[in-house]
């Protein structure tokens, strides 16, 4: 199967679905593609509310190491890291809900962007890893997002604890996830009736409801880009360029 991001809609419910061969990872390509299915889902008067799943046996490996091998200048590598920063904020200034559907392991950047969701649903192998400083980096563009999500305390032990995996119960537990669920089947029919009850509710009512969930984070279409900086800067050091050309 090859790479690909896909929008669908039925019944006012827009779905924006991705793939990647290496574990669902996310190049600068389909960070774009992902970036435009949600501004053409949001964009659409008939789509309620959106969800996001992949397809595979995990969820989303973050983002390419294979491409960030190849970055060579600062200039490039900004860019690099920008295409989280930019799909976050896509997500944030949306108006309407986002739901994710989540199965399997999630990693780095992967992790930033459920919890972007408004909403997110995971099966019990949807276990959890930021191995970012574990190659001289740092999560520093999705640090805003999980913050939010999961508290100071949640994002302080995950980005420590770089080399292992948090439990879905633990997602959970932090309140990452909404709800876990033991099969994929149960997974799938509980997020798409969310869905369908969402999108019979008002829009104007959803949508204010919306920018009160996401109050105070208007700094972050600048706090995502100078974090971006950082992490860039990171990956041009000597001990993250050999740790991540041994990969």
């Amino acid at each position: 199967m090859e790479a690909r991001v896909h929008l669908e809609k039925k019944n006012k419910v827009g779905k924006v679905t991705f793939f990647h061969p290496k574990g669902n990872s996310l190049p600068s390509d389909m960070l774009q593609k992902l970036i435009k299915a949600f501004e053409d889902a949001d964009a659409d008067a008939d789509t309620a509310v959106v969800i996001l799943e992949s397809r595979g046996n995990a969820f989303c490996a973050g983002a390419s190491l294979k491409e960030l091998k190849n970055v060579k200048t600062l200039e490039e590598a900004t860019a690099f890291f920008m295409g989280f920063a930019n799909l976050l904020n896509t997500i944030r200034k949306m108006s309407k809900f986002v739901l994710a559907s989540v199965h399997g392991k999630i990693v780095g950047g992967g992790v930033g962007l459920v919890a972007a969701c408004d909403y997110a649903f995971a099966s019990n192998t949807a276990s959890i890893k930021l191995s970012e400083l574990s190659i001289g980096l740092g999560p520093y563009v999705i640090e805003p997002v999980l913050s939010r999500k999961i508290g100071t305390t949640g994002f302080a032990q995950l980005s420590l604890d770089s080399a292992h995996w948090k439990s879905a119960q633990w997602g959970l537990d932090k309140g990452l996830y909404a709800e876990c669920f033991n099969d994929q089947q149960t997974l799938k029919q509980t997020v798409n009736e969310k869905a369908k009850k969402l999108a019979t509710y008002a829009p104007k009512a959803c949508l204010e409801l919306r920018k009160l969930h996401w109050k105070d984070t208007q700094n972050w279409e600048s706090l995502l880009p100078e974090n971006a900086k950082i992490t860039a800067k990171l990956s041009l050091s000597d001990f993250s360029q050999n740790i991540i050309k041994s990969l």
